[in-house]
């Protein structure tokens, strides 16, 4: 791979800019000259931007479209034609391996029309299964006679073709016969680096080509067109690129074949060099919009904004029934600001931003650069690209892949399209991973070439295997293969977020109600009494609910009934928040208002139903059963479609109306019951932690919405620093929390008792904060061993310090143990930031508060940086504790111990103090996990240079609750700990 430089002639190719990243295929000489032309070699533009040949050939008519696409993915919905499509290629894939005889194939259609696995898309479209069965049936006989022509052992005379392939003398005949002799693989998924390539073959079949002077055999892709039959370029041009791709795991097929499925009539179609490099040329200009979809204006520190698509190509046939129409104009309208003069007949483009204000395509333009910056800020941390550009031991040592694993027993088919694969390492004990259950993961050979060869779920992670549900049954490959689990981060990123704006942007009443809402501030309106919502047979149900709330609750019960548009609920520390919607959902339920209940994460889903099944509220909920909690399953669309054997669209539509209450997370919003489905309200949890695009989304299905959170505590994570400054980590609950009349805040907490509560009270809620009662209040650690500890310490006189007697003390509940004079500094590594002497004083105080009598599961650690929880882990792991949760202040939010030790780890006279502990609001969670006892750790003088720690320390000064630990007194912790 090389960078362009600035000598470097770009004649006949592409828009490249000096740095770009290029792969060269092709002849180099001795002086260190490439040649790449009409004959041989390539160039490949940033091939690591692995581009799919689909995206590839779309891009023929259109490369605008195509980068749209890629961007816009989500508004690229299903159609009728496209369903159909995609189940006569299952059909025909399924007759690969039992046969294409009439009955055969009408069994395995039948089964595919009235089988779960198509049930959803049939559901959003609106169809019904005998008409789409009867259109399935024409294709049928076609299949059959394809076979009877292609087949290897057909009894059919099979008919001339022409094929020349390219490695073909000039005499040799291009008159041939085609026999196919068997099925490679199905769907075979190919990544390829070298070409900046991916795509999935439909068929991989080995073929015999019989020619009169001789026979030759290859491995060739074979794709299946169910449309018109046009052997146009776009189509032959997928084959072309699939003749590429399959290079990365065998010879040069050469070419390959098209195969129309309406008519039965196959296409061979040539690899040439000269139409590889066309189709690699478009490819890089599509690789070269994806990389710079932002500039710089004027120097390098200058203002960013986003660049320019390549142009409307104002072809009224291509534009009238383009997907991408909307977002076409829209983006020429917002950001290139420019439409140019458009031929009378393309007026239809202009329409589709003219109910548009100045200020609403101002915030679709701001927003599309801040998702692009943080776009760009994590393709920048290289993520998926790891898996080819580090080794696979560099990545284990990360913990985000395991290698050298073989399958061990049985592939299960749990479903069509999943199996169910088990791997155990070729080691003694399976080595140490961060792959839990329910992360996706990418299995890859670790032979070269055996990129990407499936992809799925973690089902279950132990010291001897690994289980993995897969999109492809592997049983296929030899039973030696060696292979690697790769952690595939999520995959709904920008294309989400720009969804959802578009969305916002479209003509349509909800769209436009929240465009005045959201955008133009439109104040929300409320009712003014009950009785005109509260239904007479409710009434007494929901007065018993409100009975068991505070005034605060009750409140903001009173004003989401009230509201006409949508209320905010500040959900302060301890407050209640979960049981705060549990009741808001119970009253709603009662009330018969339909609601769909959300979050960012499963967890906070989950954790409301779980809630919620106690009262017997039903609801149904919708998501991966791997990523929801065991005891909600039962209560998934998967698992209920499953024990009740749901195979037709009116079953379905019944579990799809069955629920008032519908669960899902803010990602799950694609699902096709919101085709068909609105609902009163829409609740979204940890609504200050999610970006605004992202909450958006399950705002367009309901009436009304309530957002609960607390702009006080984390805010939406937002990698990029530039979209960061640009305003991305406010989120939707912040920007709306201006109209106060829509907002009641949960000031009543039962978590931590007074003294805990008074440091965020004087940090940052302003003495609103109050204990539920004096139980709260007074509440101190239960530690009933702490006197025979004490007795025993006093055996070691170095460990009656008075700093000790007093963190231990439970009276006690706030101490900052200061570790300027023991010293204990930082370290920086490849790893992160640490400071392994606080590491050791925080597993030493845990030791010691468990052996006081503190239940380990009751004490909770929290460090800023993910190196200092791994050296603590790794303490902890050595010392008899366990069972001790070690975590960052980011997921412990929303969660409590009775114990909180926070490590703050830096220690530095240089003052280089990172961003992590610069934002107050992170302190805020970190100091209110802890119920009962919190203790920090950490250097004054190094710490008193971030602001809001400044004003914490001051505080923690005026209250006498710092103790500054003595120089050496570590030297003994060893032996303490041992008491």
């Amino acid at each position: 791979m090389k960078r362009l430089s600035p000598g470097f002639c770009n004649r006949d190719l592409l828009p490249v800019e000096v740095g770009d990243i290029i792969h060269l295929e092709g002849e180099c000489d001795s002086d260190g000259t490439w040649t790449i032309d009409g004959e041989s070699g390539y160039l490949i533009l940033y091939p690591d931007i692995l581009i799919s040949s689909t995206s590839i050939a779309n891009s023929i008519r259109c490369l605008r479209r195509a980068v749209l696409s890629e961007k816009f993915k989500v508004c690229d919905r299903g159609s009728l034609q496209m369903l159909i499509g995609t189940m006569l290629h299952d059909i025909f894939q399924t007759a690969v391996t039992s046969g294409f005889t009439q009955e055969n194939l009408q069994e395995i259609a039948f089964k595919k029309v009235h089988g779960p696995k198509y049930l959803k898309e049939m559901y959003e479209l609106n169809v019904n299964q005998i008409k789409i069965m009867q259109e399935i049936e024409e294709y049928l006989p076609s299949f059959t006679k394809w076979a009877s022509s292609f087949l290897h052992k057909s009894h059919v005379c099979q008919q001339d073709m022409q094929l020349k392939l390219p490695s073909d003398v000039n005499k040799e005949d291009p008159i041939c016969k085609i026999e196919v002799t068997d099925f490679v693989d199905i769907e075979e998924n190919i990544w390829s680096p070298r070409y900046g390539l991916k795509g999935k073959i439909d068929v991989t079949a080995s073929v015999k080509i019989h020619r009169r002077s001789k026979t030759a055999f290859k491995v060739m892709p074979l794709e299946l067109k169910t449309g018109r039959e046009t052997n146009s370029i776009e189509h032959r041009s997928q084959v072309v690129l699939y003749t590429l791709l399959s290079q990365e795991r065998r010879s040069d097929p050469e070419a390959g074949f098209l195969l129309y499925l309406k008519s039965g009539n196959m296409y061979p179609v040539p690899g040439n060099h000269m139409d590889r490099r066309e189709l690699l040329k478009l490819r890089n200009q599509l690789a070269f919009y994806f990389v710079h979809g932002i500039k710089k204006i004027g120097s390098e520190n200058g203002q960013t904004e986003l660049s320019p698509l390549p142009a409307i190509i104002t072809d009224k046939q291509t534009c009238k029934y383009c997907s991408q129409i909307h977002n076409c104009a829209l983006y020429n309208r917002a950001v290139e600001q420019d439409l140019g003069v458009l031929p009378p007949d393309m007026s239809f483009i202009e329409m589709q931003t003219q109910h548009l204000k100045p200020s609403h395509l101002k915030y679709f333009g701001l927003w599309c650069l801040m998702c692009s910056l943080e776009a760009q800020c994590k393709e920048g941390k290289k993520g998926r690209r790891n898996i080819w550009l580090m080794p696979a031991a560099e990545r284990e040592r990360d913990g985000s892949c395991v290698g050298n694993l073989i399958r061990t027993g049985k592939v299960e088919t749990v479903s069509e399209g999943r199996y169910l694969h088990h791997f155990q390492s070729t080691h003694d004990t399976m080595p140490a991973t961060n792959l839990m259950q329910g992360d996706r993961v990418l299995v890859s050979g670790q032979e070269k070439g055996l990129l990407a060869l499936s992809c799925g779920y973690v089902s279950e992670v132990n010291q001897t295997k690994i289980s993995c549900l897969l999109d492809r049954n592997l049983a296929k490959l030899p039973e030696d293969t060696l292979f690697i689990l790769d952690h595939e981060e999520g995959i709904g990123g920008l294309d989400a977020h720009l969804g959802n704006l578009s969305k916002l942007m479209e003509n349509s009443a909800e769209s436009e109600k929240l465009r005045s809402l959201i955008i133009d501030f439109h104040k929300p309106q409320f009712l003014q009494h009950l009785s005109s919502v509260l239904p007479l047979e409710a009434k007494d149900t929901v007065a018993n609910i409100l009975k068991g709330l505070n005034k605060p609750q009750k409140q903001a019960m009173k004003r989401v009934l009230l509201s006409k548009d949508y209320t905010l609920i500040v959900g302060m520390p301890g407050t209640g928040k979960t049981t705060t919607i549990c009741n808001l959902v119970r009253i709603l339920y009662a009330c018969k208002f339909s609601v769909l209940l959300t979050s960012y994460t499963h967890s906070a889903v989950d954790n409301i139903l779980l809630k919620l099944v106690k009262f017997k509220v039903g609801f149904l909920r919708l998501g991966r059963s791997q990523k929801i909690h065991p005891d909600i399953r039962k209560f998934t669309e998967e698992e209920i479609c499953k024990v009740n054997a749901i195979t037709s669209l009116c079953h379905l539509e019944e579990l799809y109306n069955s629920q008032p209450v519908v669960a899902t997370t803010c990602m799950g919003i694609n699902h096709p019951i919101f085709t068909r489905r609105r609902f009163d309200f829409c609740i979204v949890d940890e609504a200050s932690q999610i970006s605004q695009p992202v909450c958006l989304g399950p705002l367009f299905y309901a009436s009304r919405f309530v957002l609960v959170g607390d702009h006080q505590q984390l805010p939406p994570l937002v990698q990029s620093a530039e979209a960061r400054d640009l305003g991305m980590n406010e989120s939707l609950f912040k920007r709306l929390e201006q109209n106060k009349e829509a907002v009641v805040q949960l000031t009543v907490q039962y978590r931590m008792n007074s003294k805990i509560m008074a440091l965020t009270n004087k940090l940052v809620y302003e003495g609103k904060l109050e204990c539920g009662s004096e139980k709260v209040g007074t509440a101190t650690v239960n530690l009933p061993n702490l006197k025979d500890l004490k007795l025993k310490m006093e055996l070691f006189t170095d460990y009656s310090e008075t700093w000790l007697k007093d963190v231990l003390e439970p009276s006690n509940a706030v101490c900052f143990l200061n570790t300027e004079k023991v010293p204990a500094p930082e370290t920086a590594d490849k790893g992160g930031v640490s400071n392994v002497m606080e590491a050791k004083l925080v597993v030493f105080l845990t030791s010691l508060f468990i052996k006081a009598g503190c239940k380990s599961c009751d004490v909770g650690i929290i460090a800023p940086y993910r190196q200092q929880l791994k050296i603590i882990s790794e303490l902890l792991a050595k010392s008899s504790v366990s069972n001790v949760e070690v975590n960052t202040v980011d997921k412990y939010q929303g969660r409590d111990k009775s114990i909180i030790i926070v490590s703050f780890v830096r220690s530095n006279t240089d003052g280089n103090l990172g961003d992590l502990l610069k934002d107050w609001r992170r302190l805020n969670v970190a100091i209110t996990r802890a119920k009962h006892k919190l203790i920090m750790l950490g250097c004054v003088p190094a710490l008193g240079r971030y602001l809001c720690l400044e004003t914490l320390l001051c505080y923690l000064s005026t209250e006498n609750m710092i103790f500054t630990l003595p120089a050496g007194g570590h030297e003994g912790l060893v032996l303490a700990s041992s008491v």
